[in-house]
């Protein structure tokens, strides 16, 4: 099921080439990626949209797949890091950049690495109490959410106008100005972090079996949920850098893509792949919802994932877990 998945992320990718101010048939866009179109369609295909499609598809299976990180290491479908806290960790650590240095891509970067997990860090520190149980984990996540956001606010209240309309834009998640050029070295960061989550893809799902089993098993489990916790920050946080806090993707893809494999845990590649396909389908929506109007994604996922988020803690109401 996640060729599925594959399959209609690629012929969305397809068609947000293709539609647009300016539309094109398949043919000029394949015409225009085999570099034998017209100057006018390689400016929209190639400079202008194809990135925005490259980029959607990354971002949206690192969010997936740090999604599926954490909601394994919790053992709980709310444990996210948009819930937990780690995104907005990666959101502060980028404005304090922004702010004091400058909006450069490496700096913020920097920035939104170093805040997420130095929330990471204060997460698991409160949380500990001789282990790392996952509903706490995610009570603490929230609460630290909601002192980040008063941070938020504070920073851009008192900052230079300029710097302050900055880091609001930054804010909203958005992929509207992209380049291959402004973001090479996020997608290659990306896809190298992807590469070592297959590597831990062994070993994280030996947490559902509680830590005892896995350790019988050979595994440390410590060792894995710390490894975990790092690389989950390291993806949101690469992908926050570039698009700004994208909400809802990293919570929502898991459990479809679970659904989609039939899977008792929750895999990283069925998670990936519907990552991909939540984001460069909400991008397109953002785009071409009203005519003549563009909203940044983050808007579409936050409406999207808010009845998500509201049918998830019915059902898990229901089970007898809220």
């Amino acid at each position: 099921m996640s060729l599925l998945a594959v399959l209609l992320a690629l012929i969305m990718g397809f068609v947000s080439l293709m539609i647009g101010e300016v539309s094109f048939s398949p043919g000029e866009v394949v015409s225009a990626l085999a570099g034998r179109g017209s100057r006018l369609s390689e400016m929209f295909v190639i400079e202008w949209r194809l990135p925005r499609v490259v980029c959607a598809w990354i971002f949206g299976a690192m969010l997936g797949v740090s999604g599926a990180i954490f909601q394994t290491i919790t053992r709980n479908p709310l444990g996210s890091p948009d819930i937990i806290g780690f995104t907005s960790g990666a959101y502060t650590g980028g404005i304090i950049a922004i702010l004091l240095i400058g909006s450069t891509q490496l700096v913020i970067m920097a920035g939104a690495i170093g805040g997420g997990l130095l929330t990471a860090v204060l997460v698991y520190v409160l949380a500990w109490r001789g282990g790392v149980q996952g509903f706490r984990l995610v009570i603490v996540g929230i609460a630290l959410t909601a002192m980040l956001a008063s941070v938020d606010t504070w920073l851009i209240l008192t900052a230079h106008l300029d710097m302050a309309m900055a880091a609001a834009v930054w804010g909203t998640g958005s992929l509207n100005g992209v380049s291959f050029g402004y973001v090479d070295h996020a997608l290659i960061l990306g896809v190298l972090l992807l590469g070592l989550c297959v590597l831990l893809s062994r070993r994280l799902p030996q947490l559902d079996f509680g830590d005892d089993r896995a350790a019988a098993l050979g595994s440390k489990p410590e060792t894995t949920r710390l490894l975990g916790v790092a690389l989950g920050v390291a993806l949101v946080a690469v992908a926050t850098a570039i698009t700004g806090p994208i909400a809802f993707v990293a919570l929502a893809a898991p459990q479809i893509g679970r659904k989609l494999a039939r899977s008792t845990g929750t895999p990283m590649v069925p998670a990936a792949c519907t990552g991909a396909l939540i984001l460069v389908t909400a991008d397109f929506v953002a785009q071409r919802a009203i005519p003549e109007t563009s909203f940044p994604v983050g808007l579409v996922t936050v409406a999207i994932g808010g009845l998500y988020l509201l049918s998830v803690i019915i059902g898990e109401r229901k089970k007898g877990k809220l």
